[in-house]
């Protein structure tokens, strides 16, 4: 009997099994590249272009660095890294799909998921962590929802059942400039996931490297 595979050819010529992922088959420009031309909200938008994945990582990030403005580079790329597995897949699944589609899917991201945390060294979540993490990230959608899609408020909260109000303030424009809530092209967005991702990966890696070289 032939084994099932689901192969991805990325842009840097490597491949990937979708079906049963290796931590080496990306390059960081490759995982960039498909949160980039990955988006959120079906791909829908009142803007000319949709928001892209990358970008919502981004963001995220940016809300921790609001509320722990004490760096800690392997949060930070964990944070980064929350829906890393959606860029390799080249799908976000609208989150009140992802009951409908099975433990299979299931399966897929979570196999994915092993893969990425193997290949940048990501710590697990905490209970209080995640808890911090998923408050942010819906915050996030509340916002975007809102800024982005075009909801209404009453909209986000009655019908999208969000929890949270959207933020007056996009935080990335004191980072990156531009227009608040605007989403990117795909090219700027892989270019600044990518510099952030390098620069945490980096940081992660030296300040792991004293504790184990103190023993």
């Amino acid at each position: 009997m032939i084994q099932p595979r689901a192969w991805v050819r990325l842009l840097s010529g490597k491949r990937l099994d979708l079906l049963n992922p290796s931590p080496f088959d990306w390059e960081d420009e490759d995982l960039a590249l498909g949160l980039a031309r990955t988006y959120r909200w079906g791909g829908h938008s009142a803007w000319p272009l949709p928001l892209s994945v990358a970008q919502h990582s981004l963001f995220v990030l940016q809300l921790r660095r609001k509320r722990f403005p004490e760096p800690d580079p392997r949060a930070e790329l964990r944070e980064l890294l929350h829906d890393a597995d959606e860029g390799l897949l080249g799908f976000d699944c609208i989150s009140v799909l992802k009951p409908f589609l099975g433990e299979a899917y299931r399966k897929l991201v979570d196999e994915l998921e092993k893969a990425i945390a193997l290949r940048y060294g990501l710590p697990g979540w905490s209970e209080t962590e995640h808890r911090l993490h998923k408050e942010a990230d819906r915050i996030a959608a509340a916002t975007e929802a809102v800024r982005v899609v075009g909801w209404t408020e009453e909209e986000m909260h009655n019908v999208l059942r969000i929890p949270f109000e959207p933020l007056s303030e996009d935080p990335l424009v004191a980072v990156y400039g531009g227009t608040p809530w605007e989403p990117w092209p795909p090219q700027i967005s892989a270019a600044r996931f990518l510099t952030e991702l390098q620069l945490l990966t980096a940081q992660a890696s030296h300040a792991i490297a004293p504790s184990i070289s103190g023993h």
